[in-house]
Parts: C-alpha cells; structure tokens; sequence
C-alpha cells in the first residue's frame, strides 16, 4: 500500500500500520518511572475524554458544563471550549479526517467538530441517551450506544445513522479495533460484551461475565482487549478466539482503561480508591500505581508522546501520565 501526504499518513495511523510497525522497533522503555502531572483546569464534571496523536490535541465531554474543552498536549494549555448538546457523555476522534464526534446524552444527538477550527459543524440525531462512542477512521464510521439495547451506526461522510444494531441491556462504553473492523459494546444491564463485524454489522459473539467498565481498550497491534471491572479486576481478551487469557486484580473499583501499545502499557483508575494503576502488557502484572486522589474516571493515550490523559471529576481536571 503507498501512502502519501498527510491525509494518507493519518489514514495509515487509524489503521494501525503505523503504530504496528513502531511497536516492532521501539527502543526499550527508560529505567525511569512514571509521574503525575497537570491538574488542567476544565468544564463541570469532566468524562469522556479522547485524544488525536497527530495533533496532540485532547477533548474532554463535560457532563455538567455541557462543553468540550480543548486542550494543547504539547503546551498543556486549553485552546478552546465549545459549546455541544445538554449532558456531553462520550468523545471520540477520527484522526483520518480530523474529526471529533460528542454524545449528548440528554439531547439524544451527536454533536460534530471540526478539530481544525473548533466548531460544531453539524448534530446528528439518534435515539435513546447516547452514551458511548467509538470511530472506526479506516472505514469513517461510528458507533453511538444508546439506551435499551441498541448501537447505532453513522456514516461519517453523510453523517446520517446507517443501521440500529442490537446488542445487550443498557450498552456503555464502546471501543472499534480498526485492523480487524470489530467493535466491542459493553451492555452494563447483563453484565457482558457483545462483539460486533464492522463488515456485515452483526453481533458475532458475546462475552460474559462483564461488570460495568466505563471504558474499552483495544490494542491493534496484538488483537487484544483490556476490560476493567468493579471487582477490581483487568480482564484480558484475545481478540482472534473471544476468550479472556488473563485476569489481573489491580484495585478495588476499576473504572476507565487506556493502551498504549508502543510501551506495551495499559492504564487503569480506580475512581473511589483515587489511584492510576500502570500494567505490563508482556507479563500481565502492575508495575506502579499512582495517587491521584480526585476520582479519577476515564483515560486517553498519545502513543506518540507516551503520555496519558485522566479526567479528576472531584475537581474538574486533567491530570498527565507521562512513561
């Protein structure tokens, strides 16, 4: 495949060629460890929260300010805040077409942003409080879970809902493996995830077993899926076979999780407990665990700058993981 300019370059990263090939020659991580930085001023009640590695751009879904902010990972500093739906829940990026995609639960729509100029430029529609959002950016499509037991599919390019697809009890948190076109749906009503084809849009498994993680992660480059619980547990699930390989007790309630495939590390908090746990992805065991001590909830990695994102929703923050 030839690749050029910067569109195909994005393209390539949303794939996930580009992040496989880094991972195969990475250096070795530095003997250093991980620190706890930022406390970035944002909107009420920060939760979704997504990043654009090729713009270091990062956007938090404000539940109680009804605002996305925009904050600058390179200076650390917020650059905008724009103005969504009522209740924003979930964020998402297709990094192929510089493109943020906002849940507003209480609106039943999806608020659209050009990550350029920093505006809505179009609300779709849908149905049944929004909650989680995904993007596929190899195929520009995405996945909204709404209430009841349905996942909806936008096409990015007319931004018009595609397909309904049903899945478990009261669907959450979703996440897209671009390499494969799976999506993963966690239905918190029945405690299990549901496995869908990108490709005939069809649920093809479901997993069990399943206990209400705000958050999915996918690392492309194995196939593998990270899963936290509120028993304290980080489940691990080949994405080729659907079977959990690996069960990690990390802490007491875990809530959000982000991949960075590059360090071979996963990221988990646990929001009554107010700590980040760092895992290894090779031996499967926590390496370091953070106080951070403002709940904090949801997660988001530049691979490219190994740095994390974690929103403190005690006091409307940003914290930085940097590895």
């Amino acid at each position: 495949m030839l690749i050029s300019g910067k569109s195909g370059f994005r393209l390539a990263l949303a794939a996930g060629f580009v992040l496989a090939a880094a991972a195969v020659t990475a250096a070795p991580a530095l003997a250093a460890g991980p620190t706890l930085t930022g406390a970035i001023q944002v909107g009420g009640a920060p939760f979704g929260i997504a990043v654009d590695p090729l713009t270091s751009a990062v956007y938090t879904a404000n539940s109680a300010g009804n605002s996305v902010t925009v904050i600058d990972g390179r200076t650390r500093r917020v650059t905008g805040t724009i103005p969504v739906g009522h209740a924003p829940s979930g964020v998402a990026v297709n990094t192929a077409t510089d493109t943020v995609y906002v849940t507003n639960s209480a609106d039943n729509s999806v608020s659209v942003i050009n990550g350029k100029t920093k505006k809505v430029t179009a609300t779709i529609p849908v149905t049944g409080g929004p909650t989680g959002v995904a993007v596929n950016s190899a195929t520009n499509t995405v996945y909204v879970a709404t209430g009841g037991r349905s996942l909806q599919v936008i096409n990015g390019r007319t931004r018009t809902v595609t397909r309904t697809i049903t899945v478990g009890v009261n669907p959450g948190a979703v996440a897209v493996n671009p390499v494969t076109n799976t999506v993963y749906v966690a239905n918190l009503g029945n405690v299990s995830m549901s496995v869908i084809s990108g490709r005939t849009n069809t649920v093809t498994a479901t997993i069990q077993n399943i206990q209400f993680p705000q958050q999915i992660a996918v690392d492309s480059t194995t196939n593998t899926v990270y899963v936290p619980d509120d028993i304290g547990r980080l489940l691990v699930i080949n994405g080729a076979t659907n079977t959990r390989t690996a069960t990690i007790q990390v802490a007491g309630e875990l809530q959000g999780v982000a991949v960075n495939p590059l360090t071979s590390t996963v990221y988990v908090t646990d929001e009554f407990d107010g700590t980040i746990s760092l895992v290894n992805t090779h031996t499967n065991t926590v390496t370091a665990t953070l106080a951070d001590g403002h709940l904090p909830l949801t997660l988001a990695v530049n691979p490219l700058t190994a740095t994390a994102y974690v929103t403190n929703r005690a006091n409307n923050t940003v914290s930085l993981i940097s590895n």
